[in-house]
């Protein structure tokens, strides 16, 4: 048994001591994050084309979480989100893509490497962004490997590790029509609500399918290593993405078809097979979950709390009442509008709302025109610009491009897409003033800097892409 030291950091964080458990009584934990996979596009999930062998075998073994959320529908951020346990206002630059995230902002692979693991990640772990001027000496997801396989050479027999597989599936670009290729048909698509069933967007769609699938296959793969090498079952296995598809209307935006995301966890026996939960998960509750799973106290900075007591509970459906509701944000995305101005959104989502408040309701959502740039470039998108002034199609322009109220509210139960924004009509009246408050509520106890008004903290942070 090991023995471990307190460890104090002067300024946000303090990292608590751990329970004294033995090495072969802590998990290892296998960390498997598609780039921008969104809900709900997995075959368990009811999508009629795609073939997800691997996602649908954790969630028949484990659990499979029916409303987990990221912190923001942006890269950098998300995942900063995940590896802090904090929302992203907290980060500061660390809240923009293409940025820095200081080393002051302790993140989980590092307090896990301090109690006895080893860690490590390959592909895309934090990022994009830099490094340099950080304090850190290597990316905040570990240190780098070619892949699992190298990685577990370094694994001392007998102990933990904690390694991070970040796919660069399904980000685009796309290998055009290599989804029908392969054999998927496009007659069966199911299209997003939010975006225009013409064959160009169902062979856009097939073609996202197609590398979702092959993430799928990759970590059914590393399933495989870990299975003979004896691993598997001690192995705490969390599958999901980093944010909704690269779509209009979807990444970037802090609509469901953004920030949900498809998640299923896996851990030999110490998890009841077969089980769905219902409860709000956010991606800031990853960093306090896995801390806890090793024996640690989550940190104080931490905004997130771990759902560790969901991983390891019998039942099924909505376990714990106070995970009634999950809040998510974001800042800037790309440099697409004038002086670098970032498009700062709160939201708020309960099982029955989503409550929405755009604080620059001046700004282009998407970016300004013509570029539209918070937008992936795509055939999708390509279609809806080229078409926008046909009456089939000017609404999807709408939805994805045009300027938004201050205010948006959805309701759930009648508009389960999130399209008819009811704010402002008297029904409605009482929801959005309780969500309102809430929304406020929260941005001040986790002393979001937007909380008092309007701030240029996230418009003036260098963009270290191009």
């Amino acid at each position: 048994m090991r023995t471990f030291i307190l460890k104090i950091i002067v300024g946000l964080t303090i990292t608590a001591v751990t329970t004294p458990l033995a090495a072969a009584e802590r998990p290892n934990i296998l960390f498997a994050i598609a780039d921008d996979w969104g809900w709900p596009h997995a075959s368990v999930l009811g999508e009629p084309v795609i073939e997800t062998p691997t996602f649908d075998r954790l969630a028949k073994e484990g659990v499979l979480f029916n409303h987990t959320y990221v912190a923001t529908p942006s890269c950098t951020a998300s995942r900063g989100a995940i590896l802090t346990g904090q929302a992203i206002h907290r980060l500061e630059v660390g809240g923009n893509l293409w940025s820095r995230l200081p080393a002051k902002f302790e993140v989980y692979p590092d307090l896990l490497e301090e109690a006895g693991y080893t860690v490590g990640y390959t592909r895309k772990g934090w990022g994009p962004g830099t490094i340099k001027d950080t304090g850190r000496t290597r990316n905040p997801a570990g240190p780098r490997f070619k892949d699992l396989a190298e990685f577990l050479k370094s694994v001392p027999e007998g102990e933990p590790f904690c390694f991070w597989f970040g796919s660069f599936d399904p980000h685009r670009g796309y290998k055009l029509n290599s989804g029908a290729d392969s054999g998927m048909n496009l007659a069966d698509v199911r299209v997003p609500a939010f975006l225009p069933d013409t064959p160009v967007v169902r062979g856009d769609v097939c073609d996202y399918f197609f590398e979702v699938q092959r993430f799928d296959r990759e970590v059914g793969e590393m399933l495989q290593l870990l299975r003979k090498a004896g691993k598997l079952d001690n192995t705490i296995v969390v599958m999901t993405g980093d944010h909704g598809m690269p779509f209009p209307r979807a990444k970037t935006n802090l609509y469901d078809s953004g920030t949900r995301v498809a998640m299923a966890v896996r851990w030999g026996e110490k998890i009841k097979p077969g089980r769905v939960v219902d409860d709000f998960v956010s991606f800031t509750d990853f960093a306090p979950t896995f801390l806890e799973a090793a024996g640690l106290k989550p940190l104080e900075a931490m905004t997130g709390r771990s759902f560790f007591d969901l991983l390891v509970a019998d039942a099924s459906g909505r376990i714990d009442a106070s995970r009634d509701k999950v809040i998510w944000e974001r800042e800037r995305h790309t440099v697409c509008r004038p002086d670098g101005q970032s498009y700062p959104v709160r939201a708020i989502r309960t099982h029955e709302f989503l409550y929405k408040r755009n604080l620059r309701p001046h700004l282009w959502p998407a970016g300004d025109p013509e570029a539209f740039r918070d937008c992936d470039g795509s055939p999708s998108k390509t279609e809806i610009l080229k078409r926008r002034t046909e009456p089939a199609i000017a609404p999807f322009f709408e939805w994805a491009f045009a300027k938004r109220p201050a205010e948006e509210l959805y309701d759930l139960k009648k508009d389960s897409d999130q399209l008819h924004n009811v704010a402002g009509r008297p029904e409605y009246a009482a929801i959005q003033k309780q969500l309102r408050a809430d929304l406020d509520h929260w941005m001040t106890a986790t002393a979001d800097p937007r909380a008092t008004g309007e701030v240029d903290l996230w418009d003036t942070c260098q963009y270290m892409g191009r």
